[in-house]
């Protein structure tokens, strides 16, 4: 029998289960997701909702990059964490990169 208050809340299930916000510069997408499950699905199906690769974007909890192995276990999440997404900048170099510039001049005679 449903609850008269309209909330149907298993105490195993909230054990269990926490509620993720995803905010982009775009929208907020909420997610249920088990502690134990790894983030990369969450992410995969982020992506996939907005037809993008997975690596168009960067996805940061608490000022730090989500590796998709992790668990919100591990990250210690609590129901309605935010998790924010970022479109990936494409091009640049990485920080062990150098940029050369070649010039070449011929001489004429």
């Amino acid at each position: 029998m449903s609850n008269p208050h309209g909330e149907d809340k298993n105490p195993r299930d909230q054990e269990t289960h926490i509620i993720l916000k995803v905010k982009s510069e775009d929208d907020e997408v909420f997610f249920k997701i088990q502690k134990i499950t790894q983030l990369k699905k969450l992410m995969y199906v982020y992506c996939n909702r907005r037809g993008l690769k997975l690596d168009a974007f960067a996805f940061l909890f608490d000022g730090k990059r989500i590796r998709g192995n992790e668990t919100p276990d591990e990250l210690d999440m609590k129901d309605g964490d935010k998790i924010d997404a970022f479109r990936s900048m494409g091009g640049g170099l990485r920080a062990n990169q150098r940029q050369w510039s070649y010039m070449v001049f011929d001489k004429v005679v």
